[in-house]
């Protein structure tokens, strides 16, 4: 080998070393050396599961909010729909359980992980509370085309049966945004919270949405006083995955917003600064809460407590 060739070779060689380590492969293949870009690995499927709970009541665990869902002789009913990729996973699920197909979707509030997949359902009935249509479509304006909103909305009750199940929603005021609605299937006591109940997890507080952590708690104690000690309380999102719920964990998220909202309104009286206030490492007693992502953290949490201590704009 001369000199000329020494020097094209080990060129090439280098070239494909880099080229290598950038993309992840083992190889570079021929048509990305023509200057075309590699084909991306084929994505991993998401992993969900069916969980039936009782009465033909039961959830699908997915990416997103947990959905809830009914099944019966007259068809399928989902609650939230998280986004297209599980929607489509779902209602094929769904449908292959329910031979008449899915009736209608109730969504519990308006955030895209709840209602992000509710054309994937097909239905031409969607019921929300009316404050979370307002919410839906002014946070999606410029994805209008890709939503699916609600068809039928109602102010502070709606029930309606299907087959041999009650299904009620209804409207306790602000809570996680302005426009909660917690759905109870009645013949089989099972309640879905929504996000009104995020179990050992730093919740998501959309005060630009109407949300207030004061009256949270309230509806929080309301709903476990309609609740019984067999009520299965379905949670919108929850560390490990621990959606199926009852009381106990209601009482927890509830002391837990509690123990939030008193701190940040005893820092905002003692003249103490936001940072101040969101700088606490840990809340005591809750150690063991999770942050289901970066954004979702303690020091969120305390901030948002701290404006409505404190009425900010």
């Amino acid at each position: 080998m001369n000199r000329r060739q020494f020097l094209l070779s080990s060129a090439f060689a280098f070239g494909v070393g880099k080229a290598s380590y950038a993309s992840g492969y083992g190889e570079m293949s021929s048509a990305a050396w023509l200057g075309r870009q590699a084909p991306a690995p084929p994505a991993a499927p998401p992993v969900t599961r069916f969980e039936d709970l009782r009465r033909g009541v039961g959830m699908f665990i997915g990416q997103g909010g947990t959905i809830g869902y009914l099944v019966n002789g007259d068809g399928a009913v989902a609650v939230d729909s998280q986004f297209m990729n599980t929607a489509e996973i779902c209602s094929a699920g769904l449908k292959q359980r329910a031979p008449k197909g899915i009736a209608m979707l109730l969504n519990t509030h308006h955030h895209g992980d709840h209602t992000g997949g509710n054309k994937a359902y097909g239905v031409a009935k969607i019921v929300a509370h009316e404050n979370c249509l307002k919410s839906h479509r002014a946070t999606t304006e410029k994805t209008a085309d890709q939503q699916a909103y609600a068809t039928a909305t109602f102010k502070d009750v709606w029930t309606e049966k299907f087959g041999d199940e009650t299904i009620e929603a209804r409207y306790f005021g602000p809570g996680h945004t302005g426009g909660d609605a917690v759905i109870h299937f009645q013949q089989a006591n099972v309640m879905h919270m929504g996000d009104l109940l995020f179990n050992r997890a730093h919740p998501n507080i959309d005060r630009a949405q109407g949300a207030r952590i004061d009256n949270w708690i309230t509806i929080l104690d309301t709903v476990s006083k309609r609740a019984n000690h067999d009520t299965i309380i379905i949670a919108g999102h929850a560390k490990d995955n621990a959606v199926r719920n009852g009381r106990a964990e209601l009482a927890h998220f509830r002391n837990y917003l509690t123990t939030v909202l008193e701190h940040a309104r005893a820092g905002a009286k003692a003249g103490r600064s936001k940072d101040e206030v969101t700088s606490l490492p840990v809340l005591k007693g809750f150690e063991d809460n999770v942050s289901p992502n970066a954004r979702l953290t303690l020091a969120f949490v305390l901030g948002i407590a701290y404006d409505e201590a404190t009425n900010a704009k």
